[in-house]
């Protein structure tokens, strides 16, 4: 009887693409640690270490696998590519000629993929600039660098290291396993981990005490609990399909459409943050006192909070409607002979959906904000550092535990495909990994 790993062994592309996958996500962390030349790292880990650094700069921090705080070649991480990616969806819903483009075909989306791609190297070299501006003045640089010369060499290095990459993430959605975007961000958060276990263990007295280091880890397991049952929550709508004779058999029945409460995954505030991270840089490196203050203002406290659950919020709904649509689902139904028990097929199944994907919706993206705003409350009611809140939050843990069932779900797909049972099981009766 073969277990799941050993069926690996049988199926040489799923291994070809594990390989290839996990060999691009061990060059991203080695990349982590190669500095931008001229970088005083030792002044800049001191500044993350007094908790200097603020809310936005944990969290980039975060989403960069500690790339920031070296000051590494991947400082800016794939971060501006989000933010490219979150203009142009909104682009494509509001512009006509784009939204025509999109529904040309494959073709159209990859016109629009490279804009993308230029966008990324914009926002790239447009943040680079006030990053080496802002740290040369601020004295993170080595005696012997001249101003012009680290601003524009960081500029130009801090654009290569995001589209290297954005190029990795891309390798790996396409020749790997999962989403190279996000399995990149899992790489550096999951990275992270164990060192965040080593500081809350070592300075635990002076943070909270052996009762509170159990405590964050029932915390923690309460909250991966939490996460997995949440993804794993699905609104069954029953469809019955008219019988009809297809060759010698007869076809119809009964079956059910499955609608996940959270159907956008981390993709709502992994774009939240995108989005607070570029008037944070701007400001942070900026010489304006005003600007300085509103800025330190709107990404920090409670407003932080508000702004950063409005965010959720909206892009939860906004990439819900993306990746579902009732319309072509309740006409694919129409045509295939299924209706819903007491709803007309048409239109009326199509606001039927719409209904109760808006419902369930905001299910999903009040369990997204209830998670995501845990660090601020750990920091606030319990004096845990920021980098230790950020490595043990909900934002951190919900890409992690999102990205590694949608991984392992993409594992089992190519298993079952070759008539294996996956990791999971099949409800079948059979053991997990024998083959059919």
């Amino acid at each position: 009887m073969a277990s799941p790993i050993s069926n690996l062994s049988n199926l040489p592309e799923l291994k070809k693409r594990l390989f290839f996958t996990i060999s691009l996500l061990a060059i991203y962390r080695l990349g982590v640690f190669v500095p931008t030349p001229g970088i005083d790292v030792g002044k800049l880990k001191q500044f993350f270490a007094g908790g200097g650094s603020g809310t936005i700069f944990e969290i980039i921090n975060m989403f960069s696998g500690g790339a920031l705080e070296q000051f590494s070649i991947f400082a800016l991480g794939i971060m501006p590519y989000i933010s490219a990616s979150i203009i142009f969806q909104l682009l494509t819903v509001s512009i006509p000629a784009l939204k025509k483009l999109q529904e040309e075909g494959e073709s159209g989306r990859n016109k629009i993929t490279q804009w993308t791609r230029y966008g990324t190297v914009v926002l790239t070299l447009f943040q680079g600039v006030f990053i080496a501006y802002g740290l040369f003045n601020s004295g993170y640089v080595l005696k012997n660098v001249g101003g012009t010369q680290f601003i524009v060499t960081t500029m130009f290095t801090l654009a290569a290291g995001t589209c290297f990459i954005m190029w990795l993430g891309e390798q790996i959605t396409e020749r790997g396993i999962g989403n190279g975007i996000s399995l990149l961000i899992f790489a550096g958060i999951a990275a992270r981990i164990p060192g965040g276990f080593r500081d809350a263990w070592v300075n635990r007295d002076a943070y909270f005490g052996v009762f509170g280091f159990i405590m964050l880890l029932a915390f923690l397991f309460l909250i991966i609990a939490t996460i997995i049952f949440f993804e794993r929550c699905q609104r069954k709508i029953p469809v019955h399909y008219a019988k009809r004779i297809v060759g010698k058999k007869m076809m119809g029945g009964h079956s059910h459409l499955p609608l996940k409460i959270n159907m956008s995954g981390v993709i709502p505030p992994i774009f939240a943050s995108a989005i607070l991270v570029v008037p944070s840089t701007i400001a942070t490196f900026v010489e304006n006192t005003n600007l300085q203050a509103v800025v330190s203002f709107i990404t920090t406290g409670w407003f932080y909070n508000l702004i950063y659950v409005a965010a959720i919020v909206f892009f939860t709904y906004f990439y819900t409607a993306i990746t579902f649509n009732p319309q072509d689902v309740a006409e694919n139904l129409q045509k295939n002979g299924g209706f819903i028990p007491g709803i007309r097929p048409g239109k009326p199944t199509s606001d039927y959906l719409d209904n109760v994907l808006t419902r369930i919706t905001l299910g999903g993206a009040a369990y997204l904000s209830l998670v995501c705003v845990i660090p601020t409350f750990m920091i606030s009611q319990f004096n845990i550092p920021a980098s230790l809140a950020y490595t043990f939050g909900g934002t951190s843990i919900l890409i992690v535990v999102g990205v590694a069932i949608d991984t392992v779900s993409q594992i089992e797909s190519h298993l079952i495909s070759k008539n294996y049972d996956g990791f999971l099981g099949q409800k079948t009766g059979r053991f997990k990994g024998r083959k059919a």
